[in-house]
């Protein structure tokens, strides 16, 4: 939010009072004065109008969390565990997901409470990879490859998928890289060789990778490099 619009949501502010204080350098913002009615203040830093705090603001918090196969990607359901019930922190319905897993799918889930940062990784146009070990019924053949690089046109939303990598790993499992998240994108495009998946593992989003310490249902925060990548 832009900063003349946070202080004008105090009563006592008009906006053009808003932007005289600021101009004049009473408003600091993590300790520093901002003189720019336009910057752009987030729920996770400190404002101040001269000696009186106007926001603490809060900590922003980033755990990357190995899905089990079997739990919801949702903050609450009726009949399933969610990757919520699989946190031990406080305030945790503050947090939400950044891209989700099928209920059969297992592997990297990042949740955090920033909101800008998660839009970052999952917004299609950002075109992060997202890496997927395969495994399927039948067996995949170089053709696979051939057709995923080149797009596979999906009639429900009208669209060509962007080009996809694949690295065939055995018969019957592959290594896919997507650059976007389309609904069961992966399921759908080994559909098109009538090749169902058997299982289907995230490995990695962006420049995020599993940690491979945690187990199924294990989480830890994110270091500083890992959220500065996005």
């Amino acid at each position: 939010m832009r900063l003349d619009r946070f202080l004008s949501n105090f009563p006592r502010f008009s906006r053009q009072d808003s932007r005289l204080l600021i101009c004049a350098g009473r408003l600091r913002v993590d300790g520093e004065t901002v003189r720019d009615p336009r910057f752009d203040v987030r729920d996770f830093q400190r404002v101040e109008l001269d000696d009186e705090l106007l926001q603490a603001g809060r900590s922003a918090r980033y755990w990357m969390l190995h899905k089990p196969v079997g739990v919801v990607s949702a903050t609450a359901h009726d009949e399933h565990r969610t990757v919520l019930d699989l946190l031990d922190e406080p305030d945790k319905h503050d947090l939400h997901l950044a891209g989700r897993l099928d209920l059969n799918t297992s592997g990297l889930l990042l949740i955090t409470n920033d909101g800008r940062w998660s839009r970052r990784i999952t917004q299609p146009q950002q075109r992060k990879p997202k890496v997927y070990h395969v495994s399927t019924e039948q067996p995949i053949t170089a053709e696979y490859a051939e057709v995923f690089e080149r797009g596979l046109y999906f009639a429900f939303e009208d669209l060509t998928t962007l080009p996809a990598r694949l690295e065939l790993l055995g018969s019957h499992s592959a290594r896919l890289t997507l650059f976007e998240g389309r609904y069961h994108q992966v399921k759908r495009m080994f559909g098109h060789f009538r090749n169902r998946v058997v299982a289907l593992h995230r490995e990695s989003m962006g420049e995020i990778v599993l940690d491979p310490r945690l187990a199924p249902g294990q989480y830890r925060a994110l270091t500083a490099a890992e959220i500065a990548s996005v």
